[in-house]
């Protein structure tokens, strides 16, 4: 992503930057808003916002509104746009632009950062194309002399998608995608529940006119049956491939039946798909007669506050949004920033509009190919693994025998959501193409004492009914084991032997990296670990060497925030209170710094920097300068986190009990400790969908090594690896060479970790003084050339 500096971007003195939104409203949107805010003015410059969308910007006077600090506190936690949007036809008319010129000028604007759709973004463009012969026409016209406007000659648009349909071509996620989806999933959840119990069958109607990345995701996540998205209509013969499917999951012993479809689904015909007519057709046909209900879940999946995810990418967006606000010129083409994998990039505007609406004419056209590729590589990955997956007739996917394998599928570490249903999707992609999956159950311990227990030992086939539940499971349903095979080594190589596995799948987090690095050395003595390995990361503490994102840190997030909103909310009651909330996460403080950004933290407390004396002084004196400018402001209560090992002399009760004594009565301070809320709970959806992404391209690439010798596996570099997401890319890394060069073993994570300069961001964006951040001797400065997870700012498509 983007490089975030310790201070502020500097801004040329009294630089006037608006922000509004526009087009349908997102979770997210109001965060976005505050992080153009503050960082504006923490830059130098005035900040303002343009209530009720394109309108404000015609009406001008009061909807355009000069922002200070304050006004926009709390804003993290809000769904929709606090700022409002509405429909505006005048500004479709050059008039109405005109119009909206002419108020920019009046409070000495000359940048607008708009959040919102494709047609408001089109709008925005539009403005900037027009924007010259704007100026000069107000000129001629006489409603602007010529020197009010010679300093406002060019117009600065930046662009920031608020869409939960996802539906721009070149991003990953748009701000509020993945809040609808936990909205979808929560409800598809519910409703699961019902149909299990009653046998049922639930057609599940989810938004997406032209785009079925809701359908697919949701999909994905909730292990739905069948699916009907509109860049990939089903064959011709639908009718009877859906039916084919959900009978023959029947006669395996499925009890429900999820079918989810995009509120813009049709067939290749361009037929439209309603989910009545799914209904009646599940309910109606020979040899199901299925007990069927509709579900339209409709404006619901808008709702809500933004999840964590909405939030940090709200939030980062805002940031570079402004930073390119800065470093644009006259000849520089209006960017729209965007998310690919990890990383935050620039893109031209025109062109991602362009290619997006591409997709809806290639959809018209009936190219559904071109369709589908006018969507990013990672909507194409999903679609397939939910295919894989979920397929019935597998005599076209069957490998042959030599080239099928016993998978053996171990969890290692403290449990994180995602574990199951990266384990549900290695075990369905397994049986697809005729390996045997082979759970080895309660991690290398049971593996180990319990594999020829009687009746039932820890070695054991997976089957395809059992783990086809597991979906929206948290924790392990195989069990996990934090001890690592090095303890009985030769039991380990016994077992694998005795058992024939072939291949090992690990889930699981530093423990999981490390138990593959003992089995990788102990090649040299037992034959039976020649077996090519992946470590596909799991862990809340997303502290795994090899990846920028573990499964299960996003669910622990998830749980972290409603927890800081809920004691956040007690807080502002309270009016003058400070909470110092201790995060888990070991010894890396991402959590912390994460949380930290989606909550509004007053400050992070990270292992890596520490804690030192000074620090405390300095927060405990910017608390007290901060109370006492809040006097009559609503939302005045604080958080600070705290990891769990950011110090061994400060602890979390310490420090509140400081602040408070020095605080002599001005303020109060109490202490949280969430603990192990943050291990527990229902997947999110995130974590959900790329279990299944990671988990079945980890068994691809197991499969490569399928009819190779012992030898050959070992002497390959690449037969134990990690999978990660690595900045713009998915990507297995070898273990030897992330052992030897990226592992700081004794902390227990990354040597180089991404996240470290968001730590500044949080700072930035609360107002908290550099002098809060002296580092204790030896911890790592933060630099710089630091950079937000680990990429640098990219235009368009350069690195």
């Amino acid at each position: 992503m983007a490089q975030i500096h310790l201070a502020p971007p500097a801004m040329p003195a009294g630089k006037r930057i608006a922000v509004m939104t526009s087009g349908g409203d997102s979770p997210g949107m109001s965060g976005a808003v505050r992080a153009v805010v503050r960082l504006t003015l923490a830059s130098g410059g005035i900040s303002y916002a343009v209530y009720e969308g394109y309108q404000g910007l015609v009406d001008g006077g009061d909807m355009i509104k000069e922002m200070r600090w304050e006004d926009v506190r709390g804003w993290l936690s809000a769904g929709g746009t606090l700022i409002g949007t509405a429909r505006c036809m005048a500004f479709m008319e050059r008039a109405g632009r005109l119009t909206a010129a002419n108020n920019m000028i009046e409070k000495g604007i000359d940048a607008l950062i708009i959040c919102g759709g494709d047609g408001s973004l089109t709008g925005a463009d539009k403005f900037r194309a027009e924007w010259p012969s704007l100026m000069d026409e107000l000129v001629s016209t006489g409603r602007r002399k010529k020197h009010e406007v010679e300093h406002h000659r060019h117009l600065n648009i930046v662009g920031l998608v608020g869409s939960i349909d996802n539906d721009l071509s070149g991003t990953d996620a748009t701000i509020g995608c993945y809040s609808s989806l936990e909205r979808i999933c929560q409800s598809i959840d519910c409703i699961d529940a019902t149909a299990f119990s009653h046998k049922r069958a639930f057609v599940i109607e989810v938004m997406g006119r032209h785009c079925g990345w809701l359908a697919l995701m949701a999909g994905v996540s909730c292990g739905a049956d069948f699916i009907f998205c509109p860049e990939n209509p089903p064959s011709d013969n639908w009718q009877e491939d859906m039916c084919s499917i959900i009978k023959k999951h029947r006669e395996m012993g499925k009890r429900k039946t999820i079918v989810v479809v995009a509120e813009g689904a049709h067939d290749r015909q361009l037929n439209a798909i309603s989910p009545n007519m799914v209904k009646d057709l599940l309910s109606k046909k020979d040899g199901l007669a299925l007990d069927t209900r509709v579900t339209t879940l409709g404006h619901v999946q808008r709702g809500g506050s933004p999840c964590a995810y909405d939030r940090m990418l709200a939030t980062l967006q805002g940031v570079e949004a402004v930073k390119a606000v800065l470093d644009s010129t006259p000849d520089t083409p209006s960017p729209v920033i965007c998310m690919v994998e990890n990383k935050i990039v620039r893109k031209p505007l025109v062109d991602a509009i362009a290619k997006t609406k591409e997709v809806a004419a290639n959809i018209a056209r009936k190219d559904f190919d071109a369709a589908l590729k006018g969507r990013d590589a990672e909507f194409e990955e999903y679609l397939e693994a939910f295919n894989i997956t979920t397929a019935t007739d597998k005599s076209g996917m069957l490998l042959a025998p030599e080239k099928r394998m016993r998978v053996g599928i171990i969890h290692v570490g403290a449990p994180a959501g995602g574990m199951n249903a990266a384990t549900r999707a290695a075990v369905a992609y397994c049986l697809t193409r005729g390996h045997t999956p082979v759970g080895l159950y309660n991690g290398f311990p049971g593996l180990c004492r319990h594999h020829d227990d009687k009746p039932l030992g820890s070695v054991r086939i997976l089957d395809w009914l059992e783990a086809e539940t597991w979906a929206s499971r948290g924790g392990s349903e195989i069990g996990t084991n934090r001890d690592l095979p090095g303890e009985d080594m030769e039991t380990t190589a016994y077992c694998f032997e005795k058992y024939e596995i072939d291949a090992l799948f690990v889930v699981g987090g530093f423990e999981a990296f490390t138990a593959v690095s003992q089995l990788r050395k102990a090649r040299e003595k037992y034959d039976s670990m020649k077996i090519p390995m992946v470590v596909l990361p799991a862990t809340i503490s997303n502290n795994v060497p090899g990846t920028e994102y573990s499964i299960g840190s996003d669910t622990c997030l998830n749980a972290l925030i409603n927890y800081c909103d809920a004691i956040k909310q007690s807080a502002n009651a309270s009016r003058r209170r400070v909470f110092v909330v201790e995060t888990q996460g070991g010894a890396s403080g991402y959590i912390a710094t994460i949380a930290g950004l989606a909550i509004g933290a007053l400050a992070v407390y990270t292992p890596e920097e520490g804690i030192n004396l000074n620090m405390i002084v300095e927060d405990i004196k910017f608390l007290k300068d901060s109370f006492a400018k809040d006097k009559g402001h609503s939302g005045t209560g604080k958080i600070i986190l705290r990891n769990e090992k950011a110090s061994k002399v400060y602890t979390t009760e310490l420090i509140a009990n400081i602040i408070r004594d020095e605080a002599n009565g001005r303020f109060d301070a109490r202490h949280a400790i969430p603990g192990h809320v943050q291990q527990g709970g229902i997947p999110s959806p995130m974590d959900r969908v790329r279990a299944v992404r990671f988990g079945v391209k980890s068994m691809q690439h197991l499969e490569k090594f399928a009819g190779k010798s012992k030898q050959e596996i070992a002497d390959d570099p690449m037969s134990a690896s990690v999978i990660g997401i690595r900045g713009a890319r998915v990507k297995f890394s070898s273990m030897e060479k992330i052992e030897r060069e990226e592992t700081d073993w004794k902390d227990r994570r990354p040597k180089e970790e991404f996240w470290m300069s968001l730590i500044d961001v949080v700072d930035t964006l609360s107002g908290r003084p550099k002098e809060c951040r002296t580092p204790m001797p030896g911890s790592p400065a933060v630099s710089p050339e630091l950079k937000i997870n680990g990429a640098q700012r990219a235009n368009g498509a350069s690195e």
